[in-house]
């Protein structure tokens, strides 16, 4: 079996303006669909772009770069060729090396007739979900999207603040006031302080008896995230943009800079480094929660890495409004705040192509 052509199909990707955490916009853009195609006639498929970044953007890096070095390979060395896009990646960005990568496992759970999570090594069957929010303007409305979760059952929920040392703390307490102790609470304030509000903040999450704290600082400063470490109780995740991506996540390890290690298949390359990711933190005795993937596919491809590892405790929806989810027959079911592996070949979802084709606004080739 050769790899025959790849290509970038692009759609626009209506939604409403929304932002979260530190005011970080969202909103109309081109969602990509890239194919693989091979010539014994089995294709696997992945979306390219986010409701921030969209397709365009990483597309024609995708098929000046990655291409050439594919084309009339066997899909099934996704090892090997995970290897040499990686060494394309001062030219591409690892969101399109991550979606060639999901369409090469797309392919090879359709030969198999199985899930990916099953060639990859099914752990488990289902795991609770967290909703993750958007931007709410006052403690108010963080209380009250948190309140109408727990009751629906979900057990976890994950607050975007302001970005506001103070304010953020202010958010925390009335969403645990809200839900009492009854809930698991994080906070992901998304590199939004310095060292010293960092503290701040985070001692303030411990009282209140949160779950983890997600991304106080920049990932580029690991001597404060080493401090921050010393001085607080309360786990902390962090290496979701982590320099180097999967080959940077030793010293974080070596440094004692977080609990977690972070990732997905969007911003670490593909559910190749993703799996190896899990695993690096597994042989630590540590966990390794998946970030949403900016996209429903790439979701889809963090949900099979999550039900093939055994130290994902979560999956994350982000946000919660249900605003990145598009493209899919049925997207992802959450109800009652738990996801289940997926049952079928390959990914395993259906594009909606009946919704996506008369948004076409061109092919990358």
């Amino acid at each position: 079996m050769k790899i025959t052509n790849i290509k970038v199909e692009m759609f626009n990707w209506k939604s409403e303006p929304w932002m979260t955490g530190v005011g970080m916009q969202f909103g109309a853009t081109q969602l990509g669909v890239v194919t693989v195609e091979t010539d014994a006639g089995v294709s696997g498929n992945a979306f390219l772009g986010s409701s921030r970044v969209g397709a365009d953007h990483y597309a024609p890096a995708l098929i000046q770069f990655l291409k050439p070095m594919l084309i009339g390979r066997n899909p099934q060395d996704i090892g090997a060729i995970w290897r040499d896009m990686w060494k394309a990646n001062r030219s591409v960005s690892t969101n399109a090396i991550g979606a060639v990568d999901i369409c090469l496992w797309d392919i090879n759970g359709k030969i198999a007739g199985q899930p990916i999570h099953r060639l990859l090594g099914t752990c488990k069957e289902s795991v609770p979900v967290y909703s993750s929010t958007a931007y709410w303007e006052t403690t108010d409305e963080y209380a009250e999207e948190a309140l109408r979760f727990q009751g629906m059952g979900w057990t976890a929920h994950k607050i975007h603040p302001h970005g506001n040392p103070m304010f953020d703390i202010e958010i925390c307490k009335a969403v645990r006031a809200a839900v009492g102790d009854g809930m698991k609470l994080m906070l992901d304030s998304m590199w939004a302080y310095q060292y010293e509000d960092a503290l701040r903040v985070g001692r303030a999450i411990e009282d209140l008896n949160f779950y983890w704290y997600e991304d106080p600082l920049v990932e580029e400063d690991i001597y404060s995230y080493v401090k921050l470490h010393q001085k607080l109780d309360i786990p902390i995740m962090s290496t979701e943009y982590a320099p180097g991506k999967f080959y940077g996540m030793a010293t974080w390890i070596t440094q004692y800079a977080t609990d977690f290690l972070r990732g997905d298949v969007n911003v670490i390359g593909g559910i190749t480094p993703m799996v190896r990711l899990c695993h690096l933190a597994e042989g630590f005795n540590m966990k390794c929660e998946v970030h949403h993937g900016g996209n429903s596919l790439n979701n889809v491809a963090n949900l099979h890495v999550t039900m093939a590892v055994p130290n994902c405790e979560f999956f994350e929806f982000f946000p919660c409004t249900g605003a990145n989810m598009f493209g899919l027959v049925n997207d992802i079911d959450m109800s009652g705040g738990v996801v289940h592996a997926p049952d079928k070949p390959g990914l395993g979802y259906e594009i909606d192509w009946q919704l996506l084709r008369p948004e076409y606004t061109g092919t990358a080739e």
